[in-house]
């Protein structure tokens, strides 16, 4: 596996803080434990970075530097997606068994246009603020959640020894409701992924 870090560096340094939107998994230990539990030896596997329970996330959108925006700019993104998003209600997502990919052990989920719309939602805020000051991101978005992280050490990640594990791990699906959007001040440490939260947004 390739180091997910090291590839994101260019784009992201490691240590400065983003701006990102998140669905937030909820921290009960019943949710922590569908998501994890099965695969706990899979996601601790050499050369993996496993993510702990308090930084799930699912990304909806990442945005720009968190220092090139105001806190008025902040507060003015916050306002304009509350006003975008209430009253659509909690947000339900299904989360298949996680594949493991070149730089991630990630579990994707659906329905996914629910996501592009906050997506968009978001997105439309940002740039309605900032204008084309950021390159936004990901510029096709699908929900999921990462559970592991390739890292320095990914050369060590035998991806054929890991998917054979993976099969052996009799464990479905989760689906799991998402009541708000969260707003956070983001960064990485080139081994664990971060954040500060900047502002809850009711989906109710």
């Amino acid at each position: 596996m390739r180091d997910f870090f090291a590839g994101v560096e260019t784009r992201w340094p490691a240590y400065r803080r983003d701006l990102h939107w998140h669905l937030l998994p909820p921290s009960t230990e019943q949710a922590v434990d569908d998501l994890l539990g099965p695969y706990a030896e899979l996601i601790r596997y050499p050369g993996m970075e496993m993510v702990t329970p308090k930084w799930l996330h699912a990304t909806v959108l990442h945005a720009g530097p968190r220092e090139e925006a105001t806190d008025d700019e902040i507060d003015e993104m916050v306002a304009r997606v509350r006003d975008a998003v209430t009253g659509t209600g909690p947000l339900t997502l299904t989360f298949s068994r996680p594949s493991i990919g070149t730089v991630a052990i990630g579990r994707a989920a659906r329905p996914g246009a629910t996501v592009r719309q906050l997506w968009d939602t978001t997105w439309t805020a940002t740039t309605a603020v900032v204008g084309e000051r950021w390159n936004l991101l990901p510029e096709i978005p699908y929900p999921h959640i990462t559970i592991a992280y390739a890292g320095r050490d990914a050369a060590h990640a035998d991806r054929a020894a890991m998917k054979a594990m993976l099969s052996d791990i009799d464990a479905g699906e989760v689906t799991l409701d998402f009541p708000a959007l969260t707003l956070v001040s983001q960064w990485h440490t080139h081994q664990h992924i971060v954040w500060e939260p900047l502002a809850t947004v009711p989906l109710s």
